[in-house]
């Protein structure tokens, strides 16, 4: 498993599907090409102080790592947004919400979010 660390690679899979729970959001993606599970994370400001999103982050981090690598599809993207409750949520808990998220995001049809038909055309909306 490798990491996502470019901003275009996060924006990429914030495109693709997703499934909530209660600690974070799991957003996935299938890739063209055959290179390995790569995972990002990320925590925004609203989440608390620096500490907090770096605990946030860790625990986050320690959830992929004790997760079995069949629950993940080879050739996928995956980010996780932590919320403020992975700070207090029970770990065993969250390796849970992990697996059925993970589980959600392969029953959900593989649909690209689309953008407003007059962005795609070049137009602005009338107002």
């Amino acid at each position: 498993m490798d990491r996502l660390r470019q901003r275009a690679d996060f924006l990429a899979v914030a495109n693709g599907t997703r499934a909530n729970s209660a600690a974070f959001v799991v957003q996935g993606r299938l890739r063209d090409d055959d290179g390995p599970i790569r995972i990002g994370f990320t925590v925004t400001k609203k989440n608390g102080t620096a500490t907090e999103r770096n605990r946030i982050r860790r625990r986050l981090r320690e959830l992929v790592k004790r997760l079995d690598v069949i629950s993940m599809r080879p050739h996928h993207d995956y980010v996780l947004v932590g919320r403020r409750t992975a700070l207090t949520r029970d770990f065993a808990t969250m390796l849970d919400d992990l697996r059925s998220a993970l589980h959600r995001l392969d029953r959900q049809p593989k649909q690209q979010r689309r953008e407003p038909q007059s962005e795609l055309n070049g137009e602005t909306p009338e107002r």
